[in-house]
């Protein structure tokens, strides 16, 4: 059993085997229910869910193999209530693999400068920086630590330069982490 955000679905052609049974997760009905039709063409197994201020998911202590989340952890506020229920949900055994991009590195940071924000100014009345701080209120060093802190590591990786592992010269951080067994 498997915990996702609808956007993940979009890459199922390259899931290695199908799911016995999805949870997606979302905080819009509406987008939960575009992966809910994707699934339905999969014939995928799923129930949709979404996720309140309070942060609990309606799952069983335990009752789940893999979560993923990609792209999705420097949104949400605050993040800790968040990484303690996946904690509870997941399985003994049972792991989380996701993204986050390095917001707060510099590398990240100058593209931004380079592309959205110059385009945002230019195009709009709107205030990149204040937007910026709005969408991503955790940095990747922050979600790290506090994932690293939570669970065991099995797996993290920057992109694109993989021979250096630091926020300021990549632009992803890839990882697996399984739950801690403290």
């Amino acid at each position: 059993m498997s915990v996702c955000h609808w956007r993940h679905i979009l890459h199922s052609a390259h899931w290695n085997g199908r799911p016995a049974h999805v949870h997606l997760v979302d905080v819009n009905e509406k987008m939960a229910m575009r992966g809910a039709a994707v699934l339905d063409r999969l014939d995928v197994p799923h129930d949709v869910h979404l996720l309140g201020d309070d942060h609990r998911l309606p799952l069983a202590d335990g009752s789940v193999d893999v979560v993923v989340s990609f792209y999705s952890l420097e949104h949400i506020w605050p993040l800790r209530p968040t990484l303690a229920e996946i904690t509870r949900v997941l399985a003994p055994d049972g792991v989380l693999v996701g993204a986050i991009p390095t917001e707060g590195g510099l590398a990240w940071g100058l593209g931004r400068l380079l592309t959205s924000r110059r385009w945002l100014r230019r195009h709009t009345s709107i205030d990149p920086d204040k937007l910026i701080c709005w969408e991503h209120p955790n940095f990747a060093d922050e979600i790290v630590e506090d994932l690293e802190s939570t669970f065991e590591r099995r797996l993290v990786r920057c992109w694109p330069l993989r021979w250096l592992p630091s926020i300021d010269v990549n632009l992803l951080v890839t990882f697996v982490y399984e739950r801690a067994r403290r």
